[in-house]
């Protein structure tokens, strides 16, 4: 009996030590929706840490898409021998099997209960391990590639940090984010629901599929610190055989970092748009009936929303005449729209329930700066 109870502690020791990190490699999930974040074993748990599984490779992007100042921590992994196909301008294709995670944290406030409102490009995340005592995680969602096409699946992580459960209706986290001045702000973080991830992810309008967003070469082309050492984002990818195709680095497109003051102001203001507005705002995404385009292949004219009047855009504009009005910031729609927290107006309308005030600044410092007019 002695020696059962001896095992049984034991088991029970290995399952609240290991939490999110069970044992074993990778495990898709070809069909089925799992239940538990660690059913796919993408990350390990010991030692109060956080870690990637053999295999799976963290990655970030130039300029991130904002999220109510959440930090995020993204991963892919892929099958053996498979790799995805280089594209200097879209999503890379990747092969079924492919999983893309994108865990949400924030860093712990001074008090009990707070989470800091810091910039999200000031990682915690060092050479691809989170200390987790550090941290605040709040969701890990996954993009996996079957072969009918993508899934994505949301899951909510437990307060004790151990485990993330499946939440396909979506979930909210009550948050309360703490800013340098010790300013509370009481935010209700939102979980998509799975249907809210197709609103940005169907960047096609016309075949409605799921795609991701940011492994693209532009916003990939950037070093990274791994667990191995600094190295270039797509040389890596290339190295450990996850992508075919590449050039070097120094031939890929490169998404200006947006928060980089040494790079010229309008392409930081171009790559925030890009990633922030352009999965919707393009000829193909889901706006594309608005006619503002704001990817990074639309061209600075009308469809920029230069002089442009918006279309059927009701109360969201703020009775200004022109998307983008040159020179005046506060007279543009597009300005009006991203520091709205009013569900009816602001943009982008998923994803975030604080304005970046930020990215804000940035944009209306960019439209400041543009020169032209436009008739009356």
């Amino acid at each position: 009996m002695k020696a059962v109870a001896r095992a049984v502690g034991l088991w029970l020791f290995v399952i609240l030590l290991g939490g999110c990190g069970a044992e074993g490699p990778v495990q898709f999930h070809a069909d089925g929706l799992p239940a538990q974040l660690s059913q796919w074993k993408l990350f390990r748990h010991s030692g109060g840490q956080m870690r990637p599984n053999e295999g799976v490779v963290s990655f970030d992007l130039n300029t991130p898409l904002f999220s109510d100042y959440a930090h995020k921590w993204r991963t892919v992994w892929m099958p053996a021998g498979q790799s995805a196909r280089y594209s200097p301008d879209s999503s890379f294709d990747f092969p079924v099997g492919t999983i893309i995670s994108k865990t949400f944290y924030y860093p712990r406030g001074k008090a009990p209960g707070q989470v800091a409102r810091t910039a999200p490009e000031a990682t915690e995340l060092e050479r691809e391990t989170l200390q987790l005592d550090r941290v605040r995680l709040v969701e890990t969602r996954l993009l996996v590639r079957r072969q009918e096409g993508w899934l994505a699946l949301p899951y909510v992580w437990n307060d004790d940090q151990t485990e993330a459960t499946l939440q396909r209706v979506g979930a909210l986290v009550p948050l309360s984010l703490v800013d340098a001045t010790g300013t509370a702000t009481e935010l209700a973080y939102q979980v998509p629901d799975q249907n809210q991830c197709a609103g940005c992810h169907a960047t096609d309008n016309r075949a409605r599929a799921l795609q991701p967003i940011g492994p693209k070469a532009r916003h990939l082309n950037r070093e990274f610190d791994y667990a191995g050492g600094r190295e270039n984002q797509l040389a890596k990818l290339s190295r450990v055989g996850y992508l075919t195709g590449a050039p070097a680095p120094l031939a890929a497109p490169r998404a200006a970092n947006w928060h980089d003051s040494a790079t010229p102001l309008a392409a930081r203001a171009r790559s925030y748009l890009d990633i922030n507005c352009g999965h919707c705002h393009s000829a193909t995404g889901a706006a594309n009936t608005s006619g503002l385009w704001l990817d990074a292949a639309a061209s600075p004219d009308l469809h920029m929303g230069l002089c442009k009047q918006p279309v059927a855009a009701g109360k969201g504009t703020g009775d200004r005449l022109y998307d983008i009005h040159p020179g005046q910031a506060q007279a543009s729609v597009l300005v009006y729209r991203m520091g709205s927290n009013d569900p009816a107006v602001m943009m982008p309308e998923l994803g975030r329930s604080l304005a970046h005030t930020e990215g804000v600044q940035l944009i209306s410092q960019w439209v400041d700066s543009l020169e032209g007019t436009c008739g009356q």
